[in-house]
C-alpha cells in the first residue's frame, strides 16, 4: 500500500505523461502538491477560468471547460462557493458541461470589449480566496496571447489576465504548452522544450503551476489529492466523463489540434484520455480503500 506522499508524486507522474509530444513535461520540478491540498481544502470562493479559442473554427477547444466543470462540480460537492469564468468563443461548452454536473454554480462571460473592467469588478463581487486557471491564454511578454504555433490571436480574447492579480487570492495555473494564464514560473523550461516556447511562454506567474500532458486531466488529478486526504472517493467515472466531453462537444466544441467537431481532446481519443482516469483511480485505491461518495 501506497504512504500518501508517494501517491502524490504518482499522481503528478501520471499526468506529466505527454502522448502529444508537447515537450513541456521534461525535467519539471516537483510541485508542492501537499502544501497546494492543504490550500484547495481551505478554499471559500474559487474563480475557475477557462477557454482556449481556436484560429479558423469561432469557438473554444475541448481542453480547459471539462477540466473546469469537473472541478466546479468538486468544489461545489465539498460546501465551497464557485464561479466559472470564460469568454463569448467558450461560453457555451462551459455552459452545456455546468448543466449537466453542477447546475446551481454561475458562468460569468467576460466579454471582448472592456475585459479589465469586468473581471475587476467581477473580482470586487465575488472576492475569490483562489482562482484557477485552466488552460487559458496568458499575454506573453510583448503583451499578445499566442496559440502554440505562435500566431498572435488577440483578436479572439477577452483578456482575463488581471484575474491572477486580485491581490489576496491564492493563484493555481494548469496548463499544457506554456502559452496558459499564470505558467510563467515555468519560464526556463518552456524556452527550453517548447517550440517558440520564449514566444508564448505567458508573462504572469501563479503561487502553484500545475502541468500536464492535457489540462483537463489535472481535473482528476485535484480530485485525486482531495480523495486521498479526505479519504473519499471523489473521482469521476468514466461514464461521467463520457457524457461530459460529448455535451462539450454537442455545445460547439472542437479539438484543438484536429480542429474538427469530435469527442477528443488534443488529437487523443475518449479511451486515451480516460486510461489516464483510470490510472489516477488506481493510484487512489493502492492508497487507501476510499469510500465512494454518495
Amino acid at each position: 500500500m501506497l504512504s500518501v506522499a508517494d501517491a502524490f508524486r504518482q499522481i503528478e507522474d501520471v499526468l506529466r505523461r505527454d502522448p502529444g509530444g508537447r515537450g513541456l513535461m521534461s525535467g519539471l520540478p516537483r510541485e508542492r502538491l501537499d502544501a497546494l491540498t492543504d490550500e484547495l481544502l481551505a478554499a471559500e470562493r474559487l474563480l475557475i477560468v477557462t477557454g482556449f479559442p481556436i484560429t479558423g473554427c469561432g469557438v473554444g477547444e475541448t481542453d480547459g471547460p471539462p477540466g473546469a466543470v469537473n472541478l466546479a462540480a468538486l468544489f461545489h460537492q465539498l460546501g465551497k462557493r464557485v464561479c466559472l469564468v470564460t469568454d463569448p468563443m467558450s461560453q457555451a461548452l462551459v455552459a452545456a458541461g455546468r448543466d449537466l454536473l453542477c447546475p446551481a454554480v454561475p458562468v460569468e462571460c467576460v466579454p471582448f470589449a472592456n475585459s479589465g473592467e469586468f473581471c475587476r469588478g467581477l473580482l470586487g463581487r465575488f472576492d475569490p480566496t483562489h482562482v484557477i486557471a485552466i488552460e487559458r491564454p496568458g499575454k506573453g511578454r510583448d503583451g499578445h496571447f499566442h496559440n502554440s504555433r505562435g500566431e498572435v490571436i488577440d483578436a479572439m480574447i477577452s483578456d482575463t489576465d488581471c484575474l491572477l492579480l486580485g491581490g489576496k487570492a491564492v493563484t493555481i495555473a494548469i496548463g499544457d504548452g506554456g502559452n496558459e494564464l499564470g505558467m510563467g514560473a515555468l519560464r526556463s523550461y518552456i524556452e527550453a522544450g517548447v517550440p517558440c516556447g520564449e514566444l508564448i511562454c505567458a508573462d504572469l506567474a501563479a503561487d502553484y503551476t500545475l502541468a500536464a500532458g492535457v489540462s483537463n486531466w489535472w481535473g482528476w488529478g485535484i480530485a485525486a489529492l482531495l480523495s486521498l486526504r479526505l479519504d473519499r472517493d471523489l473521482l469521476p467515472s468514466d461514464g461521467q466523463e463520457s457524457r461530459l466531453l460529448d455535451a462539450v462537444v454537442r455545445a460547439g466544441g472542437v479539438d484543438g489540434v484536429t480542429r474538427r467537431r469530435e469527442c477528443t481532446v488534443d488529437s487523443l481519443s475518449l479511451e486515451q484520455n480516460l486510461d489516464v482516469l483510470r490510472a489516477l483511480r488506481a493510484v487512489t485505491t493502492q492508497t487507501k480503500e476510499a469510500t465512494p461518495c454518495l
